[in-house]
């Protein structure tokens, strides 16, 4: 096999993390079988985190992932999903829903998902879905607390804001980013100094820089990692393209500043009204 993938520690969670993680939306795309394949042959070749969401294919996202984690391979991993909840009884059910299709009675990490719309984060907090989620915590059904975002940096910031001790945040990590309504420039440096996980994605920009096309999309995965995030969470449909990006994250070293400067040059043009990134639209 070679080299291992590299870990790093999850911010204040303590948690041991490989560089690169399985994306719970795409790995379902190509339907059950293969979606088992793909995460224990990712479990296998050494990669310990795995992301999801309770909304992902209307659950069938967390239900494969379920079916992959029995014989032993729950064990071996750090399990992430995200819930939509905003209210109190909307968290817990949700939460009853991921722990049921995920065949685990424990969750390490749960993140509030999709922080994008105003007023999002002050219902979060009047209308006790915080309350849920640290009760499921003091009951031992979840690990850590965190949440994401791909629209708006500065209601991140507003999450940030609350009083709570968050403890991961996950938003968009690429070469695009850098250029409009970045959550790299706003937020990276309060993230860091918090010591706040951050989980990277969407690294092709969700197939902005693919459209591009001015990059390899090694390098934009090289950039993503060259990042202080923790992991980056990598959409792989397939076990040629989950071979691949294991072999670049094997295979990883930090991009010097002159090469994240060229790889900056190059997709600026044409990038900075945020075309190529329709998440954040």
């Amino acid at each position: 096999m070679g080299m291992e993938i590299p870990r790093r520690i999850l911010g204040k969670t303590g948690l041991e993390v490989t560089i690169l993680g399985v994306g719970g939306f795409h790995m379902a795309k190509p339907g059950e079988r293969v979606g088992i394949k793909i995460i224990r042959r990712a479990i296998d070749g050494g990669i310990n985190f795995l992301d999801n969401a309770w909304c992902y294919h209307g659950g069938k996202s967390e239900e494969i992932m379920g079916k992959a984690l029995g014989d032993g391979y729950r064990e071996r991993v750090v399990l992430m999903t995200k819930n939509h909840g905003r209210d109190y009884d909307t968290y817990r059910s949700q939460l009853e829903d991921s722990l049921r299709r995920l065949k685990t009675d424990y969750i390490d990490l749960v993140q509030f998902h999709e922080i994008i719309h105003d007023g999002e984060p002050g219902r979060i907090f009047s209308e006790g879905a915080i309350d849920a989620a640290v009760e499921a915590r003091k009951e031992g059904r979840i690990g850590h607390i965190g949440f994401t975002g791909h629209r708006w940096p500065r209601l991140l910031e507003e999450m940030l804001n609350q009083d709570f001790d968050w403890e991961t945040v996950q938003m968009p990590v690429n070469l695009l980013d850098h250029h409009y309504r970045s959550f790299q420039g706003n937020l990276m440096e309060k993230l860091s100094a918090g010591n706040i996980g951050i989980i990277g994605m969407k690294s092709q920009a969700g197939g902005g820089l693919l459209k591009l096309g001015k990059t390899l999309p090694g390098e934009n995965i090289r950039y993503s990692l060259s990042m202080p995030v923790s992991t980056l969470v990598s959409g792989m449909d397939s076990i040629q393209v989950l071979e691949e990006n294991m072999g670049i994250a094997r295979e990883f070293r930090p991009l010097s500043r002159d090469e994240i400067d060229s790889l900056l040059g190059a997709t600026e043009e044409g990038s900075t009204d945020g075309v190529y990134e329709h998440y954040k639209s």
